[in-house]
């Protein structure tokens, strides 16, 4: 039977989003009994120095990380050396451990990885499955990464699509990304659209006086437009503060951001230049113990991208926030995905970036209409229930499997959406760990 190997600088125990989706997969597959490897870094996420263990097996998966140079993300310059370490570390490994018909599953990080998953599958007769949760160069062209330009963004773009058209099946993250990988000359009958996923079981809609979290973080009579996960250069924020200023009389309204990122230190100090603390607060990133609640504090949750990089991205997070039940308000190109979703189904509203007296009256609105707010919120949940569920994501990855590995591993991953998984138990879904044993989690992207 054909092993599965996959390929991603993160995996378990780190937190980022792109691990937790690969680490579901990986370990759901490995309980049928196939044989299930993962080649991946030594670092998390938000600790460049830390040192996970070289080799190790957790819940019947093989895990291979491989050493890299540490400097971490805080420089374009030091993040260039960690992706090449990790290209020239991560080939050696596949290399030795690839064997022909196994089938070699690349994500997106350090972007062009497929490159490098090409050359050893070539090399080793294994078949490739790249899967896609963003599109480099385009991404990095389109936030003015030095260096990305004319020749190098070409030869770039056309390593990239060598790696595209080389690979059995391309899994894109959404619609738009799958016509962009078809619009580089790619057949449309390698690509395949398989959404991201949240647990759907243990994040869960709560209320407002079931949310200890609500009373903790002193919101308990507020009304709370949040923001969960990492605040990146793929998010505009001028809009949301536009907004604020326009908000400044109404005590009501709070504007909460639970997470990190690279923009969110240029969020806080623009928030105290422009005096609105009393209107903001930044909470670390949560445990993912505790995600339905830190989830279900705000009332309207924020989703955020640049019009210029639709197509190229998908914000993962637009599933968590519709699992816990909350409208989403996307700043966003309006005939962008996430925005189509939010008016196909009646859950929120889709405000184009700069049109911040739009953002101030749905928030004003939704304030006042609770009976509006939580049919939104309704909405949403039924919506990831009739198509976005976690077994429904795993059943469509067990598709792509036994179309690549053939009838062997079709057979063995037919039980794939039917294994024990390390979901919480209805007891623990009740449990709130303490401040102090919450560690730093989820949905990042």
């Amino acid at each position: 039977m054909p092993r599965l190997i996959f390929l991603n600088r993160y995996f378990f125990p780190d937190h980022s989003a792109t691990s937790q989706i690969l680490s579901d997969l990986a370990f759901h597959v490995a309980a049928t009994g196939a044989q299930v490897h993962v080649v991946t870094g030594r670092q998390r996420y938000d600790d460049p120095g830390a040192r996970l263990p070289a080799c190790e097996t957790v819940k019947g998966v093989e895990i291979h990380r491989v050493r890299t140079t540490q400097f971490g993300r805080s420089a374009l310059l030091g993040r260039g050396f960690d992706y090449a370490s990790f290209y020239a570390s991560a080939l050696h490994k596949l290399l030795w451990l690839a064997r022909p018909g196994d089938i070699l599953v690349a994500k997106t990080d350090p972007p062009l990885i497929s490159v490098i998953a090409m050359q050893a599958a070539a090399r080793t007769g294994a078949h490739l499955v790249n899967w896609l949760q963003d599109l480099y160069p385009e991404i990095a062209v389109r936030l003015g990464v030095p260096l990305l330009k004319g020749p190098v963004r070409n030869y770039l773009s056309s390593l990239r699509d060598r790696s595209l058209k080389a690979a059995s099946v391309n899994v894109a993250v959404g619609e738009a990304m799958a016509r962009q990988v078809c619009s580089r000359g790619v057949a449309p009958e390698v690509v395949r659209v398989i959404p991201n996923w949240v647990d759907d079981r243990a994040i869960s809609p709560v209320r407002h006086g079931d949310n200890p979290l609500r009373r903790e973080w002193g919101l308990a009579d507020k009304f709370v437009f949040g923001y969960s996960g990492n605040l990146g250069r793929a998010h505009e924020f001028d809009t949301v503060l536009a907004a604020a200023e326009r908000l400044q009389g109404d005590a009501r309204i709070v504007f909460l951001f639970v997470g990190g990122g690279h923009r969110l230190v240029e969020l806080a100090g623009r928030v105290k230049a422009l005096g609105l603390e009393q209107m903001f607060r930044f909470i670390p990133y949560q445990d993912r113990a505790v995600l339905k609640y830190s989830l279900g504090v705000a009332d309207v949750h924020w989703v955020s991208l640049r019009p210029d990089l639709e197509g190229l991205v998908v914000p993962s997070k637009f599933y968590g926030i519709a699992a816990a039940g909350r409208p989403i308000i996307a700043v966003a190109a309006t005939d962008g995905e996430i925005a189509q979703l939010i008016a196909r189904y009646h859950c929120g509203f889709a405000i184009v970036p700069g049109h911040p007296d739009g953002l101030a009256t749905a928030l004003t609105a939704l304030s006042r209409d609770h009976h509006r707010l939580a049919a939104m919120g309704t909405r949403a949940r039924a919506m990831l229930d009739v198509h976005f569920t976690r077994r429904q994501a795993l059943e469509r990855w067990r598709h792509v499997l036994a179309h690549v590995g053939g009838p062997e591993l079709d057979a063995a991953t037919t039980c794939l959406t039917e294994t024990p998984d390390a979901r919480l138990s209805p007891s623990q879904g009740n449990e709130v760990p303490s401040p102090r044993a919450r560690r730093r989690s989820a949905s990042r992207s």
